[in-house]
């Protein structure tokens, strides 16, 4: 079981995705709806994984991605993207993330994604 993170500025989408980590047998240790607080709730909480989506107003999911990996270089990250934002993905997995899964959530995706980083 992993203690997971998920950083979305959507509130469906925190809701959504955390209804996926719950049923795979995954605990939701905390919720985070900007790259600010996405920070600070990984030094508290330290989860095992973070879901982080891209796109989030103040501080995006690509500058949250490099100061996590800044303060915890072995961060293990999801990147949450919409369709056609392949460029950013891109430039997320150059960045430290070690995999990525696309809106709307599928949750045999979801699934895969968490497994390869256990």
């Amino acid at each position: 079981m992993a203690r997971i993170l998920i950083v979305d500025d959507a509130k469906f989408m925190i809701i959504t995705l955390s209804e996926i980590i719950i049923s795979l047998g995954h605990e939701v240790v905390g919720e985070a709806s900007c790259g600010a607080e996405a920070i600070e709730k990984y030094k508290q909480l330290c989860p095992d994984i973070i879901t982080l989506d891209i796109t989030m107003p103040n501080l995006s999911g690509i500058d949250a991605l490099r100061q996590i990996k800044k303060i915890d270089s072995s961060a293990k990250i999801i990147m949450c993207s919409a369709m056609g934002q392949n460029k950013t993905v891109i430039e997320a997995l150059g960045a430290g993330a070690k995999d990525f899964i696309t809106k709307p959530f599928e949750r045999d995706r979801v699934k895969d994604a968490i497994n390869r980083l256990l």
